[in-house]
């Protein structure tokens, strides 16, 4: 029958800067070949000098929160004080992984500086001192989306291959495994964690009676690639990052945009406020008619431009604007219906009837781009079709109660946007 065994390795000292921690281990317990040494990670922060002091008189907390900006890369995201942060090493933790538990109180711990080296001397050190065949994680403390509670996992390894990959074998009734990687070295952390223990002071386990392979990898090979993380941020800083990646594109590759994609942004769209418990919003999907629609506005323009009197030359430098358009691999036409509007008597009531639907359009294009940014795909709003409304309802075969409102151009963006300087909020805000 499969089994193993998991030891709490106890008797372990208060371990300080420059204390030799496989010395320690190896003389509290008879390690045997084959064993794998679960450390936590505090224990090799403390003994890299992996420690911030705390000076006499300052606040704890205040130093806490330095730590934590210092030892951030990306912040994931926040709830007042508490963080998720991605740290140097890629690792994605509570406060960056730094650490005021289980450390003098004039200290913060921070983690080791690169816990896959340090598992690597800890594992050559014990080696050399025990003359047997070793493997070594380094366990810290994570939280899980969807999970309560925490459990230990691997962000050091060395000695053992800290994934298992059963892509393409076979389950007991024949069917292939398509995407089962097995995080060994995590389930190797959590297993020590149940024998470790928070606060008992048990720091080292020892996890026997495996035959475990090796290939050489460390932890890091456990960090998801960011191209293949759907989870990249919390759902505030998701939704900030989104609106800040609504930018207008006006250059698109050459891939095609799936209509379901689009449909979704349309389903974000129509979900506005809008007056008198309406829905006004209507979109054209211009799959087939792009070239004939944008063919005949631009003969309208050249009409209109033409009666203003500008010259040929500034009638095609003009209409190039359009280009936007006819490069897009896929066009939008966003259209106001106002039914349910109210009829009133007086001009000043008739006006703010219709800004209200105009508003309420503008809502609803509005999550349209945001919703394609979300989906990874960049649009340009023109407001083209408010030129020539005939013309548009003529070749897309609209009624006349509806407005055509601009253009929504929609792709794949040829090249990353500009970074965008911020705005301060305060210089487009009056306080009375």
């Amino acid at each position: 029958m499969p089994s193993y065994e998991v030891l709490g390795v106890t008797g372990l000292p208060e371990v300080r800067p420059g204390d030799d921690v496989a010395a320690l281990v190896a003389g509290a317990v008879d390690l045997q070949d084959g064993d794998v040494v679960v450390v936590t990670s505090k224990l090799l922060s403390k003994a890299e000098g992996r420690l911030v002091p705390v000076g006499e008189g300052e606040d704890r907390e205040a130093v806490r929160l330095t730590a934590v900006a210092a030892e951030t890369v990306r912040e994931v995201a926040r709830r007042g004080t508490a963080v998720i942060a991605e740290n140097r090493n890629g690792l994605v933790l509570a406060a960056a992984g730094v650490d005021a538990s289980n450390v003098r109180p004039d200290e913060i711990a921070l983690l080791p500086t690169d816990p896959d080296a340090s598992a690597r001397a800890l594992r050559e050190r014990l080696q050399e001192l025990t003359g047997r065949r070793l493997a070594v994680v380094v366990s810290d403390t994570i939280g899980r989306p969807w999970r309560q509670g925490q459990v230990d996992t691997a962000i050091g390894a060395a000695g053992l291959a800290p994934v298992r990959d059963a892509r393409g074998t076979r389950d007991r009734f024949g069917a292939v495994l398509e995407v089962t990687e097995i995080a060994v070295a995590d389930e190797l952390a959590a297993a020590a964690e149940l024998v470790k223990g928070k606060a008992e002071g048990v720091p080292v386990a020892v996890v026997r009676g495996l035959d475990l392979p090796d290939d050489g990898r460390g932890a890091q090979a456990l960090v998801r690639p960011a191209a293949q993380d759907w989870f990249r941020l919390g759902t505030q800083e998701a939704h900030r990052q989104t609106l800040a990646l609504r930018r207008t594109v006006r250059a698109f590759d050459d891939r095609p945009v799936d209509r379901e994609v689009v449909l979704r942004a349309v389903a974000a769209a129509v979900t506005a406020p809008a007056p008198h418990h309406t829905t006004p919003w209507r979109f054209v999907l211009v799959e087939q008619r792009k070239d004939e629609l944008l063919d005949a506005m631009a003969a309208q323009w050249a009409r209109d431009l033409q009666a203003d009197g500008f010259s040929p030359e500034s009638i095609a430098k003009r209409l190039r604007r359009g280009d936007v358009l006819r490069a897009a691999p896929y066009l939008v036409v966003p259209c106001l219906v106002r039914q349910g509007a109210h009829d009133y008597p007086d001009e000043r009531r008739s006006r703010a009837e219709e800004r209200m639907f105009l508003v309420a359009m503008g809502a609803g294009v509005e999550n349209l781009l945001v919703q394609l940014a979300a989906e990874g795909l960049g649009s340009a709003w023109v407001s083209s079709t408010l030129f020539c409304p005939d013309v548009v309802r003529e070749v897309l075969e609209l009624g006349p109660e509806w407005e055509p409102m601009g253009a929504v151009a929609v792709g794949h963006a040829a090249a990353p946007a500009a970074a965008r300087a911020p705005r301060d909020p305060g210089d487009y805000v009056i306080v009375r």
